[in-house]
């Protein structure tokens, strides 16, 4: 099985409903720490943001971690491939241009999960936005600075 062959088997399925709920996760390629460097975290969370003004998405929960990031977010306007493929080129045309460097900065593809609204998603959220806390990078979720959740 090739890789291209893996990629293309994730999306297999993957259907993008408006109104639902899913669990977001992209990697930069390579895992590197990109995001360690709070100025390019914050191109990322603006990506996020932009997103959500141009009611794509709502966001309910994320987390940018130095080399990844979780989003929850309620589905709008947008496909999950588009809402994802906007949110990974803004960040990465931001992150290029601050970096003065070229070519891609994220790994293809994303993960996701549609969650049902019965899923108790303040817990979900807790658990995204802890996610410094459990890599030990902090030792009080407040301590970090990128991250965000309507419930908390």
């Amino acid at each position: 099985m090739t890789t291209r062959y893996k990629a293309n088997h994730l999306r297999i399925g993957r259907y993008s409903e408006p109104g639902r709920i899913y669990l977001l996760t992209a990697v930069v390629q390579n895992r590197e720490p990109v995001f360690q460097d709070f100025y390019l975290g914050r191109l990322l969370v603006n990506s996020l943001r932009t997103a959500q003004e141009e009611y794509s998405a709502r966001a309910l929960a994320w987390v940018v971690m130095p080399d990844h990031f979780h989003w929850l977010v309620e589905l709008q306007k947008a496909s999950l491939e588009e809402l994802m493929g906007k949110t990974k080129s803004r960040t990465t045309l931001a992150v290029n241009q601050r970096m003065d460097r070229v070519g891609p900065l994220w790994q293809k593809g994303f993960h996701d999960r549609a969650l049902r609204r019965e899923e108790d998603l303040p817990a979900m959220a807790r658990y995204i936005v802890a996610n410094p806390l459990r890599a030990g990078l902090v030792t009080r979720v407040g301590d970090y600075p990128l991250w965000d959740a309507v419930w908390l």
